[in-house]
């Protein structure tokens, strides 16, 4: 085992990090953002992980130079520093052609909506379309990728803007734990903004700074922050602790 850091800090990209962009390939970092992970992860008592939705190519390219450890795609691929990436568990994608058109659906029905296709998940995004019409066509489609999904070993999560579907068993809080048992330490923080970061923050210690970005909403979380302003005011301040 590795000699452990006295720190842990896990977080979310998009809306906890980074604001949200109607373009996903748009929100890339800016010079603030790659400026203090860079400062956080000089520290060698910080070791930082990003646990994102986003596939792994779009963070590689991103943040891929950065001395930073990755939990992506909901905690299907993970990156340890310096080492390949490695799947939680082995997982198939035979079941994209048959719910591929419902999504495809969706996107004919509502205006500015699209889909994106990982390599083992498929995202409706609505960001772009009339809120209304959006928040309409989310709850028909959840609800009729639910009753699909509950004879299958699917899983589907609702996002801020996106619902997603992926093999079940897989989450953020999987990757984290992985993390946890490998890396322990005196200090954990994890931060996000969304559902899915709720699998984070129940993966963590009782000790941990569990911090959820923008709606307080049903959350696990200890804490609150309003925007990712506030998120970056606060690794900051870590970085000059």
């Amino acid at each position: 085992m590795q000699k452990c850091p006295q720190r842990l800090l896990f977080l979310d990209y998009d809306g906890t990090l980074a604001g949200f962009n109607s373009n996903p390939q748009l929100a890339g970092p800016d010079q603030e953002l790659l400026t203090l992970l860079a400062d956080l992860s000089a520290d060698k008592r910080n070791r930082v992980i990003i646990v994102s939705g986003r596939d792994r190519a779009t963070l590689e390219k991103w943040l891929g130079h950065l001395p930073l450890d990755f939990i992506v795609e909901h905690g299907v691929w993970l990156r340890a520093l310096g080492e390949e990436w490695t799947m939680l568990r082995p997982l198939t994608n035979d079941w994209m052609h048959e719910i591929r058109p419902i999504l495809d659906l969706h996107v004919s029905r509502t205006a500015g909506s699209f889909v994106e296709e990982k390599e083992y998940s498929l995202v409706w995004h609505y960001r772009r379309a009339d809120i209304e019409l959006g928040e309409v066509r989310a709850r028909e489609l959840t609800s009729h990728l639910h009753f699909l999904a509950s004879n299958s070993d699917l899983q589907v999560m609702e996002g801020n803007k996106v619902v997603e579907v992926k093999s079940a068993g897989v989450n953020k809080g999987a990757g984290a734990a992985r993390w946890l048992s490998f890396y322990p330490a005196d200090f954990i923080i994890a931060i996000g903004d969304d559902r899915t970061d709720e699998d984070t923050f129940g993966a963590m210690p009782s000790h941990a700074y569990t911090v959820k970005v923008g709606s307080t909403h049903r959350s696990l979380a200890r804490f609150h922050l309003d925007t990712h302003h506030d998120v970056r005011r606060v690794l900051r301040a870590l970085v000059e602790a």
